[in-house]
Protein backbone atom coordinates (compact mmCIF):
# COMPACT_ATOMS: atom_id res chain seq x y z
CA UNK A 1 0.00 0.00 0.00
CA UNK A 2 2.77 2.57 0.56
CA UNK A 3 4.60 1.59 -2.34
CA UNK A 4 1.45 2.20 -4.38
CA UNK A 5 0.85 5.88 -2.80
CA UNK A 6 4.63 6.63 -3.22
CA UNK A 7 4.19 5.58 -7.03
CA UNK A 8 1.02 7.56 -7.15
CA UNK A 9 2.53 10.40 -5.75
CA UNK A 10 5.30 10.79 -8.19
CA UNK A 11 3.19 9.90 -11.14
CA UNK A 12 1.04 13.01 -10.12
CA UNK A 13 4.15 15.56 -9.36
CA UNK A 14 5.43 14.17 -12.84
CA UNK A 15 2.42 14.68 -14.60
CA UNK A 16 2.31 18.36 -13.38
CA UNK A 17 6.01 18.80 -14.58
CA UNK A 18 5.35 17.73 -17.82
CA UNK A 19 2.61 19.77 -18.22
CA UNK A 20 4.54 22.74 -17.08
CA UNK A 21 7.12 22.36 -19.41
CA UNK A 22 4.82 21.56 -22.30
CA UNK A 23 3.68 24.81 -21.35
CA UNK A 24 7.19 26.48 -21.61
CA UNK A 25 7.56 24.38 -25.37
CA UNK A 26 4.00 25.86 -26.36
CA UNK A 27 5.00 29.58 -24.78
CA UNK A 28 8.91 29.28 -26.74
CA UNK A 29 7.07 28.14 -30.12
CA UNK A 30 4.08 29.90 -30.34
CA UNK A 31 4.10 32.43 -33.56
CA UNK A 32 0.63 34.53 -34.04
CA UNK A 33 1.20 34.01 -38.00
CA UNK A 34 0.71 30.35 -37.18
CA UNK A 35 4.57 29.46 -38.87
CA UNK A 36 6.57 26.89 -36.94
CA UNK A 37 9.71 28.22 -35.22
CA UNK A 38 12.90 27.31 -35.51
CA UNK A 39 14.33 24.80 -33.78
CA UNK A 40 11.59 23.58 -32.37
CA UNK A 41 12.32 20.11 -32.52
CA UNK A 42 15.58 20.62 -30.29
CA UNK A 43 13.48 22.95 -27.85
CA UNK A 44 11.03 19.65 -27.74
CA UNK A 45 13.72 17.38 -27.16
CA UNK A 46 15.54 19.31 -24.31
CA UNK A 47 12.50 20.26 -22.37
CA UNK A 48 11.40 17.03 -22.44
CA UNK A 49 14.41 16.02 -20.66
CA UNK A 50 14.40 18.57 -18.39
CA UNK A 51 10.97 17.80 -17.67
CA UNK A 52 12.00 14.15 -15.84
CA UNK A 53 15.45 15.37 -14.54
CA UNK A 54 14.51 15.97 -11.04
CA UNK A 55 12.07 13.11 -10.16
CA UNK A 56 14.90 10.82 -11.86
CA UNK A 57 17.29 12.56 -9.56
CA UNK A 58 15.97 12.68 -6.63
CA UNK A 59 14.86 8.91 -7.27
CA UNK A 60 19.07 8.31 -7.77
CA UNK A 61 19.93 10.30 -4.50
CA UNK A 62 17.80 8.23 -2.30
CA UNK A 63 19.63 5.43 -3.13
CA UNK A 64 23.35 6.48 -4.15
CA UNK A 65 25.70 8.73 -3.41
CA UNK A 66 28.78 9.85 -5.75
CA UNK A 67 30.12 13.05 -7.46
CA UNK A 68 28.02 11.72 -10.81
CA UNK A 69 24.67 11.78 -8.89
CA UNK A 70 25.59 14.83 -6.78
CA UNK A 71 26.41 16.81 -10.01
CA UNK A 72 22.88 15.26 -11.98
CA UNK A 73 20.92 16.15 -9.00
CA UNK A 74 22.06 20.07 -8.05
CA UNK A 75 22.03 20.48 -11.96
CA UNK A 76 18.61 19.15 -11.93
CA UNK A 77 17.10 20.81 -8.85
CA UNK A 78 18.57 24.29 -9.81
CA UNK A 79 16.64 23.68 -13.47
CA UNK A 80 13.49 23.07 -11.11
CA UNK A 81 14.22 27.04 -9.95
CA UNK A 82 14.73 28.28 -13.04
CA UNK A 83 11.85 26.55 -14.62
CA UNK A 84 9.19 28.12 -11.87
CA UNK A 85 10.69 31.59 -12.60
CA UNK A 86 10.31 30.59 -16.71
CA UNK A 87 6.83 29.63 -15.75
CA UNK A 88 5.89 32.91 -14.09
CA UNK A 89 7.22 34.71 -17.16
CA UNK A 90 5.48 32.60 -19.58
CA UNK A 91 2.02 33.65 -18.01
CA UNK A 92 3.02 37.13 -17.84
CA UNK A 93 4.04 36.48 -21.80
CA UNK A 94 0.43 35.41 -22.20
CA UNK A 95 -1.31 37.65 -19.84
CA UNK A 96 0.23 40.53 -21.51
CA UNK A 97 -0.21 39.53 -24.79
CA UNK A 98 -4.27 38.62 -24.12
CA UNK A 99 -4.44 42.21 -23.00
CA UNK A 100 -2.78 43.68 -25.39
CA UNK A 101 -5.00 41.88 -28.33
CA UNK A 102 -8.38 43.28 -26.22
CA UNK A 103 -6.99 46.90 -25.99
CA UNK A 104 -5.86 46.61 -30.36
CA UNK A 105 -2.56 46.84 -29.46
CA UNK A 106 0.10 45.47 -31.18
CA UNK A 107 2.76 43.65 -29.20
CA UNK A 108 5.70 41.10 -30.67
CA UNK A 109 5.00 37.86 -28.53
CA UNK A 110 8.46 36.69 -29.00
CA UNK A 111 10.51 39.57 -28.13
CA UNK A 112 8.04 39.90 -24.93
CA UNK A 113 8.45 36.49 -23.54
CA UNK A 114 12.64 36.17 -24.21
CA UNK A 115 12.67 39.57 -22.38
CA UNK A 116 10.57 37.51 -19.31
CA UNK A 117 12.34 34.19 -19.91
CA UNK A 118 15.69 36.78 -19.71
CA UNK A 119 14.71 38.09 -16.35
CA UNK A 120 13.34 35.02 -14.93
CA UNK A 121 16.42 33.44 -15.94
CA UNK A 122 18.27 36.07 -14.30
CA UNK A 123 16.56 36.31 -11.40
CA UNK A 124 17.01 32.47 -10.55
CA UNK A 125 20.62 32.82 -11.00
CA UNK A 126 20.40 35.37 -8.52
CA UNK A 127 18.79 33.23 -5.61
CA UNK A 128 21.09 30.45 -6.51
CA UNK A 129 23.98 33.49 -5.31
CA UNK A 130 21.58 34.14 -2.43
CA UNK A 131 20.79 31.05 -1.30
CA UNK A 132 24.81 30.71 -0.03
CA UNK A 133 24.76 34.01 2.00
CA UNK A 134 23.65 32.74 5.53
CA UNK A 135 22.62 36.10 7.64
CA UNK A 136 22.51 36.21 11.18
CA UNK A 137 19.15 37.58 12.84
CA UNK A 138 18.77 39.21 15.67
CA UNK A 139 15.69 39.66 18.05
CA UNK A 140 14.59 40.22 21.75
CA UNK A 141 12.14 38.15 23.16
CA UNK A 142 10.62 39.11 26.54
CA UNK A 143 9.12 36.02 28.45
CA UNK A 144 7.34 35.99 31.27
CA UNK A 145 8.61 33.67 34.26
CA UNK A 146 11.58 33.96 32.77
CA UNK A 147 14.33 32.54 35.52
CA UNK A 148 16.66 35.76 36.62
CA UNK A 149 19.47 33.69 35.48
CA UNK A 150 18.64 33.67 32.02
CA UNK A 151 17.83 37.42 31.70
CA UNK A 152 20.71 38.29 28.91
CA UNK A 153 21.43 35.28 27.85
CA UNK A 154 21.70 34.81 24.05
CA UNK A 155 20.52 31.31 22.46
CA UNK A 156 21.40 30.24 18.80
CA UNK A 157 18.59 28.75 16.21
CA UNK A 158 19.04 26.71 13.29
CA UNK A 159 17.37 24.74 11.59
CA UNK A 160 16.81 23.32 7.69
CA UNK A 161 20.11 22.93 6.75
CA UNK A 162 19.25 20.04 4.64
CA UNK A 163 22.72 18.04 4.34
CA UNK A 164 22.31 15.77 1.33
CA UNK A 165 23.69 15.89 -2.07
CA UNK A 166 23.90 20.05 -2.29
CA UNK A 167 25.42 20.85 0.57
CA UNK A 168 27.28 18.54 2.80
CA UNK A 169 30.01 18.67 5.85
CA UNK A 170 31.69 21.71 4.78
CA UNK A 171 28.67 23.78 4.91
CA UNK A 172 27.61 22.61 8.39
CA UNK A 173 31.39 23.19 9.19
CA UNK A 174 30.70 26.62 8.34
CA UNK A 175 27.78 27.21 10.28
CA UNK A 176 29.49 26.08 13.05
CA UNK A 177 31.96 28.49 12.97
CA UNK A 178 29.29 31.56 12.52
CA UNK A 179 27.10 30.16 15.53
CA UNK A 180 30.64 30.09 17.90
CA UNK A 181 31.33 33.34 16.44
CA UNK A 182 28.16 34.57 18.45
CA UNK A 183 29.23 32.44 21.55
CA UNK A 184 25.57 31.78 22.07
CA UNK A 185 24.74 30.39 26.16
CA UNK A 186 22.41 27.46 24.52
CA UNK A 187 21.83 26.18 20.84
CA UNK A 188 18.83 24.82 19.45
CA UNK A 189 19.11 23.05 15.99
CA UNK A 190 15.09 22.97 14.89
CA UNK A 191 14.99 19.87 12.69
CA UNK A 192 16.06 19.00 9.11
CA UNK A 193 19.42 18.93 9.58
CA UNK A 194 19.69 16.23 6.82
CA UNK A 195 17.91 15.89 3.19
CA UNK A 196 16.90 12.61 3.80
CA UNK A 197 18.95 11.29 0.81
CA UNK A 198 21.57 9.02 0.34
CA UNK A 199 24.56 10.29 2.60
CA UNK A 200 27.21 9.05 5.60
CA UNK A 201 25.34 10.37 8.27
CA UNK A 202 27.66 9.91 10.62
CA UNK A 203 30.82 11.87 8.63
CA UNK A 204 28.33 14.60 7.83
CA UNK A 205 27.33 15.45 11.64
CA UNK A 206 31.35 15.33 12.83
CA UNK A 207 31.82 19.16 12.96
CA UNK A 208 28.95 19.03 15.42
CA UNK A 209 31.20 17.78 17.71
CA UNK A 210 33.09 21.68 17.64
CA UNK A 211 29.80 23.18 18.53
CA UNK A 212 29.55 23.69 22.50
CA UNK A 213 27.19 26.18 24.16
CA UNK A 214 27.23 26.80 27.71
CA UNK A 215 23.42 25.77 28.81
CA UNK A 216 23.50 23.24 26.02
CA UNK A 217 23.04 21.90 22.44
CA UNK A 218 19.66 20.43 21.84
CA UNK A 219 17.79 18.97 18.53
CA UNK A 220 14.75 17.78 17.04
CA UNK A 221 14.19 15.54 14.45
CA UNK A 222 12.25 17.13 11.39
CA UNK A 223 10.58 15.68 8.52
CA UNK A 224 13.14 14.93 6.38
CA UNK A 225 14.90 12.95 8.93
CA UNK A 226 11.23 10.89 9.83
CA UNK A 227 10.60 10.19 6.08
CA UNK A 228 11.72 6.55 7.31
CA UNK A 229 13.61 5.18 10.45
CA UNK A 230 14.97 7.91 11.56
CA UNK A 231 17.84 5.82 14.07
CA UNK A 232 20.87 6.81 11.55
CA UNK A 233 20.45 10.42 11.84
CA UNK A 234 19.72 10.66 15.69
CA UNK A 235 22.50 8.06 16.17
CA UNK A 236 24.72 10.30 14.44
CA UNK A 237 23.49 13.43 15.72
CA UNK A 238 24.20 11.89 19.43
CA UNK A 239 27.34 10.88 18.51
CA UNK A 240 28.68 13.94 18.06
CA UNK A 241 28.28 15.14 21.37
CA UNK A 242 24.61 17.18 20.58
CA UNK A 243 21.31 16.54 22.94
CA UNK A 244 18.97 14.69 20.99
CA UNK A 245 15.28 15.17 22.28
CA UNK A 246 12.36 13.61 21.34
CA UNK A 247 9.18 14.09 23.92
CA UNK A 248 11.75 15.15 26.79
CA UNK A 249 12.06 18.11 29.45
CA UNK A 250 15.11 19.33 30.06
CA UNK A 251 15.47 22.04 33.10
CA UNK A 252 18.33 24.43 32.90
CA UNK A 253 18.62 26.74 35.45
CA UNK A 254 14.97 27.05 36.10
CA UNK A 255 13.75 27.02 32.40
CA UNK A 256 12.24 24.36 30.84
CA UNK A 257 13.35 23.22 27.41
CA UNK A 258 11.32 20.91 25.78
CA UNK A 259 12.01 18.57 22.76
CA UNK A 260 9.00 16.84 20.36
CA UNK A 261 9.85 15.75 17.30
CA UNK A 262 7.93 16.27 13.71
CA UNK A 263 6.60 12.68 13.77
CA UNK A 264 4.88 13.57 17.28
CA UNK A 265 4.06 16.91 16.59
CA UNK A 266 1.88 16.58 13.18
CA UNK A 267 -1.59 16.05 14.54
CA UNK A 268 -3.17 18.07 17.76
CA UNK A 269 -3.97 14.84 19.57
CA UNK A 270 -0.18 13.66 19.32
CA UNK A 271 1.38 17.02 20.09
CA UNK A 272 -1.17 17.61 23.07
CA UNK A 273 -0.37 14.39 23.85
CA UNK A 274 3.18 14.66 24.15
CA UNK A 275 3.08 17.88 25.89
CA UNK A 276 0.86 17.06 28.71
CA UNK A 277 2.90 13.89 29.37
CA UNK A 278 6.12 16.08 30.49
CA UNK A 279 4.25 17.52 32.98
CA UNK A 280 5.17 21.51 32.29
CA UNK A 281 4.85 24.08 35.32
CA UNK A 282 3.25 26.99 33.65
CA UNK A 283 4.27 29.08 36.42
CA UNK A 284 8.24 29.08 34.77
CA UNK A 285 9.03 29.93 31.30
CA UNK A 286 9.63 26.78 28.96
CA UNK A 287 10.86 26.63 25.35
CA UNK A 288 9.24 23.72 22.83
CA UNK A 289 11.71 23.26 20.24
CA UNK A 290 9.85 20.99 17.66
CA UNK A 291 10.13 21.33 13.58
CA UNK A 292 7.23 23.04 12.25
CA UNK A 293 4.49 25.57 13.51
CA UNK A 294 1.50 23.26 12.65
CA UNK A 295 -0.43 23.31 15.53
CA UNK A 296 1.18 26.51 18.15
CA UNK A 297 -2.71 26.85 19.53
CA UNK A 298 -1.84 23.14 21.16
CA UNK A 299 1.60 24.19 22.66
CA UNK A 300 0.05 28.07 23.87
CA UNK A 301 -3.30 25.03 25.65
CA UNK A 302 -0.52 22.90 27.35
CA UNK A 303 1.37 26.23 28.65
CA UNK A 304 4.41 26.74 26.65
CA UNK A 305 5.68 30.44 26.82
CA UNK A 306 8.28 30.25 23.57
CA UNK A 307 8.30 27.41 20.70
CA UNK A 308 10.93 27.39 18.21
CA UNK A 309 10.39 26.18 14.74
CA UNK A 310 11.73 25.94 10.88
CA UNK A 311 10.30 24.11 8.07
CA UNK A 312 8.68 26.68 6.15
CA UNK A 313 12.07 28.12 4.01
CA UNK A 314 9.16 31.48 4.17
CA UNK A 315 8.57 29.60 0.89
CA UNK A 316 12.40 30.02 -0.73
CA UNK A 317 10.64 31.71 -3.74
CA UNK A 318 7.82 32.74 -5.58
CA UNK A 319 5.51 31.27 -6.03
CA UNK A 320 5.78 28.78 -3.39
CA UNK A 321 6.42 32.09 -0.42
CA UNK A 322 2.75 32.31 -1.34
CA UNK A 323 1.42 28.77 -0.60
CA UNK A 324 3.61 29.55 2.38
CA UNK A 325 2.27 32.41 3.80
CA UNK A 326 -1.49 30.82 2.87
CA UNK A 327 -0.74 27.75 5.03
CA UNK A 328 1.42 28.64 7.79
CA UNK A 329 -0.06 32.49 8.16
CA UNK A 330 1.34 34.68 10.92
CA UNK A 331 3.73 31.61 12.13
CA UNK A 332 5.39 31.90 8.15
CA UNK A 333 8.36 33.66 9.71
CA UNK A 334 9.69 35.60 12.49
CA UNK A 335 8.38 36.38 16.20
CA UNK A 336 4.53 36.23 16.59
CA UNK A 337 2.05 35.17 19.21
CA UNK A 338 -0.81 33.57 19.60
CA UNK A 339 -2.28 33.89 23.31
CA UNK A 340 0.18 33.87 26.10
CA UNK A 341 2.53 31.70 23.77
CA UNK A 342 5.01 33.27 21.26
CA UNK A 343 6.86 31.44 17.71
CA UNK A 344 9.64 32.34 16.04
CA UNK A 345 10.31 30.38 13.21
CA UNK A 346 13.32 30.47 11.17
CA UNK A 347 13.10 30.64 7.12
CA UNK A 348 16.14 27.93 7.78
CA UNK A 349 19.95 27.61 6.79
CA UNK A 350 19.66 25.68 3.88
CA UNK A 351 17.40 24.59 0.89
CA UNK A 352 15.29 21.91 0.02
CA UNK A 353 15.04 20.74 -3.99
CA UNK A 354 15.86 24.26 -5.94
CA UNK A 355 19.11 25.54 -4.39
CA UNK A 356 17.90 29.02 -4.52
CA UNK A 357 16.00 32.06 -2.43
CA UNK A 358 14.12 34.70 -3.84
CA UNK A 359 12.38 36.80 -1.41
CA UNK A 360 13.30 34.59 1.68
CA UNK A 361 17.22 34.16 3.00
CA UNK A 362 18.90 31.67 4.27
CA UNK A 363 19.57 32.62 8.60
CA UNK A 364 20.70 31.70 12.13
CA UNK A 365 18.96 33.42 14.33
CA UNK A 366 20.44 34.99 17.89
CA UNK A 367 17.47 35.51 20.00
CA UNK A 368 18.23 37.64 23.74
CA UNK A 369 15.69 36.39 26.73
CA UNK A 370 14.34 39.18 28.68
Amino acid sequence: MRVRKLIGFIAIIQTVLFLAHLFLYRTWTFSPSGRATADAFWIKLALGFLSVSFIAASLLAFRYTNAVVRTFYRIAAVWMGLASFLFLAAISSWIIFGVARLAGLHINFHAMAELLSGAAVVAGFYGVFNAGLTRITRTTVQLANLPAAWKGRRAALISDLHLGHVRNGNFLRRMVEKILKEAPDAIFIAGDLYDGTAIDAHRAAEPLSKLVAAHGVYFVAGNHEQFGDDSKYLHAVAAAGVRVLSNEKVEVDGLQIIGVPYRNATQNGHLASALNGLHLDRNRASILLTHAPDHPETAEAAGVSLQLSGHTHLGQFLPWSWIARRIYRQFVYGLSRIGKMQVFTSSGAGTWGPPLRLGSNPEIVMLEFQ
